[in-house]
């Protein structure tokens, strides 16, 4: 008998699991893919680690949770200075002033608080929507050329359709800085994310290709308990309707010239180009590789047949989700987690706090 099955082995699970077998907690691990470190996942191809489900960029605020993930990687000193092309012209992200003086000529933060403040002084406040928000925040013109093409690829809606709060964690800023995050601690972990999940599941039994849902008298009749990061609504078999999400489709390339790009990520803004971006991925490790391997980000309209990416958390869908999730609280043997299981956002920051937060609750203190 099993303490845990833990269905899906990313983030949250690992870091669960590695709590747990510290512990002296047996887990069992049911994963549907064929390896562990869910969307973390990354290999090595020609040299190169390859970030197989996009980018991930580890950053937090929290030297509690950057002391953790260092006893498990050496991480570098990456940090995220993402560009966006729009019709070939080529702009500094985050928003800043190297992106105003590019695209109005100004050299003065006034200048371009001015700008902004003329462009989106007929805004509707409080904003109703993403794009009274987004020009609110930047003006017109930014929204036009570098928010509203890449914002309606990504989630398949207008932006007049989408509500405001998708755009605050886009960060602004009015000094000559391309750091695109604040946290003073960011890297990627040399030898690519996957070295920490073995870690992290050195301990536990692990069943890989296998969809628990379809076994599910089976797995849950050998554990005491279980932690589902699978979507919620398919563990109630879509009782109250399915969950809306956003997924992705990656198309990775072996190109024979040594940088393609000349960084990690480039941003596509152009409503007409249908991938959201193109990740580089030599560039997270600063490789010297005589080849480059990039991957094109391209969003898809979700159904239950392929991943499932990002929750959409409009009214509907969260008023759904309520429901789901007062059927869970009924389940004392039952723990639904992650992005999927709480139908909410979680950078890889926020999951391993989460999941710290709940070993302190099963287990006791750290």
């Amino acid at each position: 008998m099993y303490d845990y099955l833990l269905v899906g082995a990313g983030l949250f699970n690992a870091t669960f699991a590695y709590e747990a077998s510290r512990r002296g907690k047996k887990c069992l691990v049911v994963e549907k893919r064929d390896h562990i470190g869910g969307n973390c996942y990354t290999y090595e191809r020609e040299g190169i680690i390859v970030h197989k489900y996009g980018a991930h960029i580890f950053r937090t605020s929290d030297i509690g949770v950057w002391k953790y993930v260092n006893q498990l990687a050496d991480f570098n000193n990456f940090i995220n200075s993402p560009i966006a092309i729009y019709k070939g012209e080529l702009y500094n992200l985050p928003f800043n002033m190297n992106t105003f003086s590019k695209m109005w000529g100004v050299v003065t933060p006034k200048e371009a608080k001015d700008i902004i403040e003329k462009q989106s002084k007929n805004v509707h406040k409080p904003p109703r929507n993403l794009k009274e928000h987004a020009i609110g925040l930047v003006g017109t013109d930014i929204y036009e050329k570098l928010i509203r093409g890449y914002t309606e690829k990504q989630w398949g809606r207008k932006c007049e359709d989408l509500p405001p709060d998708i755009m605050r964690r886009i960060p602004l800023r009015f000094t000559f800085d391309n750091n695109y995050y604040r946290d003073p601690y960011q890297g990627i972990p040399i030898g690519g994310f996957t070295p920490i999940f073995n870690k992290m599941f050195e301990k536990s039994d692990i069943d890989l290709g296998v969809d628990f849902l379809k076994y599910r008298e089976k797995y849950e009749r050998i554990a005491k308990k279980v932690i589902f990061s699978g979507t919620i609504d398919s563990y109630f078999d879509y009782c109250y309707g399915e969950l809306e999400y956003r997924s992705l489709r990656f198309a990775t390339e072996l190109l024979d010239i040594d940088n393609y790009q000349g960084v990690a990520v480039a941003n596509y803004t152009d409503s007409d180009i249908p991938y959201t971006r193109i990740i580089e991925h030599k560039h997270f490790e600063f490789g010297n590789q005589p080849k480059t391997i990039i991957t094109r980000e391209y969003p898809m309209k979700w159904d239950k047949s392929i991943e499932p990416y990002y929750p959409i958390n409009d009214k509907q869908n969260n008023e759904r989700y309520q429901r789901y999730l007062n059927l869970a609280r009924k389940r004392l043997d039952v723990i639904f987690a992650g992005r999927l299981g709480e139908y909410r956002y979680y950078d890889m920051q926020d999951t391993i706090k989460s999941a710290l937060c709940l070993s302190r609750l099963e287990l006791g203190n750290c």
